[in-house]
């Protein structure tokens, strides 16, 4: 028997995830002994040069854990249907990608948990790692809430700290779900033994974020160096920085630092060109 199988925890809930993110957070509650008995995820999309049918991440972990997996296009009355039917009494939200109705929230007896990657009810919405780190947060956190039929607005079971300090949102991402799914590995167990209880958010302090799009990732690489500093860390590793040069070509950037204050440019893509030094680019071109 291995060590999570022997610390096992007998709860029967769902879960409520798509990419590498929610990956990150089942992996840190199966260390806290907590595996689910669902899991509901995106359909296979279309990926890669040959646009063959690739699964989402969660989906190769459930196969892999074993895990009955559905995944719908909609979450209709066909979808409700096979839900009533799993006997679950708990579901769990990371990064998921689709807005859940009411009806799916009801299902289970101990409600639906979420964790957000932000210190709610700061950044609710689509984009809260690219927002806290274009804003020039230096903390942020991640927040364990109960959900309600509102985009983030439920109680909060709990929230945590973390410093952004320099990390992309990549970076970020991952620390954050990781610890979602430590806090959550911690507060299931006393959420459906009634333990704790969740607290009303101050919906009056409540920001918003929007998602993102390809063309916020324009930049005029003469101009806030702060701002484009944040930038190549918000919008790494999509949709990613880049300008225009004054033929019109589209230059991605690939590696930059910031020093004394200073946005320096290392490495770049021309479209349609194979990834260069910035300073060989600047010479050609002489930007």
């Amino acid at each position: 028997m291995t060590k999570n199988e022997s610390q096992k925890i007998e709860i029967n809930f769902a879960f409520f995830g798509t990419p590498h993110f929610s990956v990150f957070t089942l992996e840190e509650m199966e260390k806290g002994g907590l595996l689910p008995s669902l899991v509901v995820t995106a359909p296979d999309r279309p990926a890669g040069r040959g646009l063959k049918l690739a699964p989402p991440p969660v989906k190769v972990w459930a196969k892999a854990h074993k895990i009955p997996v559905l995944q719908p296009e909609k979450l209709d009355s066909d979808f409700l249907y096979k839900l009533k039917t799993t006997n679950y009494k708990l579901s769990i939200v990371a990064a998921y990608g689709k807005i859940i109705p009411q009806a799916v929230l009801d299902i289970p007896a101990y409600g639906t948990l979420n964790v957000h990657p932000s210190l709610l009810p700061k950044f609710r919405g689509a984009s809260p790692l690219q927002s806290t780190i274009l804003s020039g947060d230096e903390e942020t956190g991640v927040t364990i809430m109960q959900m309600d039929a509102e985009m983030d607005h439920g109680p909060i079971i709990k929230s945590q700290k973390l410093k952004v300090e320099n990390m992309n949102t990549e970076e970020l991402g991952e620390k954050l779900f990781r610890r979602g799914g430590q806090m959550l590995a911690d507060i299931i167990p006393k959420w459906t033994a009634g333990e704790i209880k969740a607290m009303p958010q101050d919906h009056s302090a409540a920001t918003y974020t929007k998602k993102v799009d390809k063309k916020d990732g324009l930049i005029d690489p003469d101009g806030d160096h702060e701002l484009n500093w944040r930038k190549f860390r918000a919008y790494h590793p999509w949709p990613g920085i880049y300008f225009f040069t004054a033929n019109g070509t589209r230059v991605k950037i690939t590696a930059a630092i910031f020093e004394n204050g200073a946005f320096i440019i290392k490495k770049v893509i021309p479209e349609g060109k194979r990834e260069v030094a910035y300073e060989e680019l600047s010479r050609k071109l002489n930007i």
